[in-house]
């Protein structure tokens, strides 16, 4: 049975109201995202608003840094632009709309159809295939740039923290970047993926170091990783150092720039089999940690 979609869309609402969006959307798994080190999905980052006294629809798309008609796509009952007070609303975390996606179809064939690039479909819907619904950044026909929205009462996801003071290299002699940060082709299968930091060839067993002061917070094996060290820097800045052969630090432990936090080896899931380090930098945001590209905080 086909429902109109400005139907299904208020029947979405009324459930998110009552149940909450994550088990509305169970097909985006944070998980799943985890695992591939994706920001995330769109679908998983909406938000109510209640509306208050004075507000409109122009006021309230600016305080999220959006544009209203961002806003009446989430909620078909606004197309006349009134608003309740007291009553809630849905706050998509990008300018877009969302779609049912029929069967069959891939991000390369919805990216040709919206005209937007298949890879940031890919990264706004938790880097996974497509599933029943897809976050769009498009509105009108009119495409956008995907910018976190803000938030009134919590910090810009996208503020811009001040780089760390770096007085060290994250390896005892500095490696070649074998693959940088951002969109790139898995030397391994030639899939499109998104890589959240650098990989730097080393010999085995070459020293790892702390690149800035800071407190161990993670020091074990996890999964594609392998065995991966995470500090926390001040900030609201982290750093993460995988595929270590071992690991010479523990939780909980204090370290200045140029301690040794284990050596390099081949363990976990690396994009490829030579030996290197994988090294990411992340910011603290109202999302959680987010990656950065690590050479900005490597120049000097």
């Amino acid at each position: 049975m086909k429902i109109n979609f400005r139907v299904y869309i208020l029947l979405l609402f009324g459930l998110v109201n009552t149940l909450g969006l994550a088990f509305i959307f169970p097909q985006v798994s944070r998980s799943q995202n985890a695992k591939v080190n994706c920001p995330t999905p769109a679908l998983e980052s909406f938000v109510r608003h209640q509306v208050n006294r004075g507000e409109n629809l122009e006021t309230i798309a600016q305080s999220y840094n959006l544009k209203p008609e961002s806003i009446i796509a989430m909620n078909p009952n606004l197309q006349n632009g009134r608003l309740t007070v007291g009553s809630n609303i849905l706050i998509p975390p990008y300018n877009g709309i969302v779609i049912e996606v029929p069967t069959g179809q891939t991000w390369r064939k919805l990216g040709a159809q919206y005209k937007v690039r298949p890879d940031i479909l890919f990264e706004l819907n938790g880097c996974q295939s497509p599933g029943k619904l897809a976050f769009i950044p498009v509105v009108n026909g009119k495409r956008y740039r995907p910018t976190i929205a803000k938030s009134p009462t919590q910090p810009s996801a996208n503020a811009t923290n001040q780089p760390i003071q770096v007085s060290s290299y994250p390896l005892s002699t500095p490696g070649k970047i074998a693959l940088p940060y951002g969109w790139q082709i898995n030397p391994a299968d030639n899939e499109v993926f998104f890589h959240s930091g650098i990989d730097l060839l080393a010999n085995k067993g070459s020293k790892v170091q702390a690149i800035a002061p800071g407190t161990v917070v993670l020091a074990k094996e996890q999964g594609s990783y392998g065995n991966l060290v995470i500090i926390n820097h001040s900030g609201g800045l982290q750093s993460r150092y995988a595929h270590l052969d071992n690991i010479n630090v523990t939780p909980g432990q204090q370290v200045q720039a140029g301690d040794t936090l284990g050596v390099v080896g081949t363990t976990g899931a690396p994009n490829f089999k030579q030996p290197h380090l994988h090294f990411e930098v992340r910011s603290r945001s109202s999302l959680g940690w987010v990656a950065k590209d690590p050479k900005i905080y490597l120049q000097k």
